[in-house]
């Protein structure tokens, strides 16, 4: 809803001279109430908390041993830091209404930290990776559109921080090295803002970090390292706004019980742990797969509401394409070699949903059950140079947690008032599968988790009524 009714009416009254006292005494006028549209114009001031994990492709080759990898760099782990920005509300901009313009900076400390990935004989032989990220900032420009207490926005702008990667040749301790340095890079996201009341908003946002390529050489052993850094953050905070207005924190609470139906559309990241182990030979090595790709697929669920509190059911189906083929170990150059293939083709859950609505806006937390595929391609060479491939295909199921901002949605008179939007991070773990087979004459034991990380946006209609306030 654009606009909002002010509480307060005036009342004129009139009154008449001594000359016409005689005269009946006019009644009272009422004046038409003055609609003022939720204004997102002015300072702000925040703060956030969430979680992120590096996706880093990373490669090490040791001329002394002749043998190369290039494995996945996973770190992951919370953050938490503050923001400040300003914005400039624009009641219409090539044609849209309601057009949100701003500026926003951030500062965040982080325990991204990865440190489970080896190769070839785990402390032993071959390599042992550590990857961190210790606190990043960014500066970002912001653009949305306002539907009265809320903001959809895209953002992007500058990154910078800190990483740090050792590298340890468990083989020849002399080819061990350490990088460190303080990045600067690109970073692009989405989100929705919306109103707690009087001048406190609420946000959830996606931002993905790119901060260049960090490479090096080690001097006393040639050895070269290369590992392109990148990293996904999903966060909630809040802001203090100052500036603006607050008006329609007072609205009633709107009508979210009924029947709705919907589709939805979005990305999503795996980090799923694995390890490839053939013990007659002595190979050990621990790595992460992290497919990614795009998301979409259909919802429907049942609300009920007692004051503002709304709680429900809603099951979803999505098909994806999910992906990843990047990982190759054990001495890629030389004539053992395994390489990896997952997907994550598909997957769907059944949740509860629990919420609490301000106005038009429903804040809720959500969890049940989740199910999913996944499929691992695992081909290589063994020693001298004989060829293996095994397929892996698994429907696995596990759990969902997550939360969401949803509101009422009208875009260009293309939907009505029975229409929602709603944007949702959602978490789903698929729990671990081992499976086995063999290379040559060796037994292979293969091992990996199933663990996604989705944001996603979704439009439902609302059978029982439309979602608006209740007067």
């Amino acid at each position: 809803m654009k606009k909002i009714v002010v509480a307060a009416v005036a009342m004129v009254g009139s009154a008449v001279g001594a000359q016409a006292a005689d005269l009946p005494v006019k009644a009272p006028v009422y004046k038409a109430p003055v609609a003022q549209v939720y204004d997102w114009t002015g300072f702000y001031v925040g703060a956030n908390a969430g979680l992120g994990f590096g996706r880093s492709s990373t490669h090490v080759y040791s001329p002394a041993a002749y043998s190369f990898e290039t494995t996945r760099l996973g770190d992951v782990g919370a953050l938490g830091g503050v923001q400040a920005g300003y914005n400039w509300q624009l009641q219409s901009l090539l044609g849209f209404n309601n057009v949100v313009l701003g500026v926003e900076a951030d500062i965040q400390g982080s325990g991204l930290d990865d440190k489970y990935s080896c190769g070839y004989q785990c402390g032993l032989a071959g390599f042992g990776y550590q990857q961190k990220l210790d606190w990043f900032g960014t500066v970002r420009g912001r653009i949305g559109l306002a539907t009265g207490p809320v903001l959809s926005y895209f953002t992007g702008g500058l990154v910078y921080g800190d990483v740090k990667t050792s590298i340890t040749n468990f083989n020849t301790p002399a080819d061990s090295a350490t990088f460190s340095n303080t990045r600067t890079g690109w970073t692009i996201g989405s989100g929705v803002e919306a109103s707690l009341g009087g001048n406190w908003t609420a946000k959830a946002e996606y931002l993905y970090l790119n901060l260049g390529d960090q490479s090096g050489i080690n001097p006393v052993t040639g050895s070269t390292y290369s590992s392109d850094i990148r990293a996904h953050i999903f966060r909630a905070g809040v802001n203090y706004r100052i500036g603006g207005n607050s008006l329609y924190a007072s609205t009633p609470a709107a009508n979210w019980a009924g029947f709705y139906v919907g589709g939805n559309a979005g990305g999503a990241t795996a980090l799923n742990r694995s390890s490839f182990i053939t013990p007659t030979s002595n190979v050990f090595t621990q790595f992460n797969l992290s497919p990614d790709g795009f998301i979409g697929g259909v919802q429907a669920g049942y609300n009920f509401q007692a004051g503002n509190f709304v709680y429900g059911l809603e099951a979803d189906f999505q098909g994806s394409t999910l992906k990843d083929n990047n990982n190759c170990l054990i001495t890629c150059t030389s004539g053992a070699a395994a390489n990896f293939n997952q997907k994550m083709q598909w997957f769907g859950t059944v949740r509860g949903r629990a919420g609490y609505t301000l106005g038009s806006t429903l804040f809720y937390a959500t969890g049940g059950l989740a199910y999913g595929n996944v499929k691992t391609t695992v081909q290589g060479l063994v020693g001298g140079g004989t060829p293996f491939a095994a397929d892996f295909d698994r429907t696995r199921t596990g759990y969902a947690v997550g939360g969401g901002i949803e509101s009422p949605f009208e875009f260009l008179g293309l939907f009505g008032p029975n229409w929602t939007s709603k944007t949702e991070y959602l978490y789903v773990n698929l729990g671990r599968s081992t499976d086995t087979f063999t290379a040559g004459a060796f037994p292979v034991v293969f091992s990996t988790k199933a663990e996604q990380h989705t944001l996603r946006t979704g439009l439902s209609y609302h059978f029982n009524s439309p979602v608006i306030a209740k007067y």
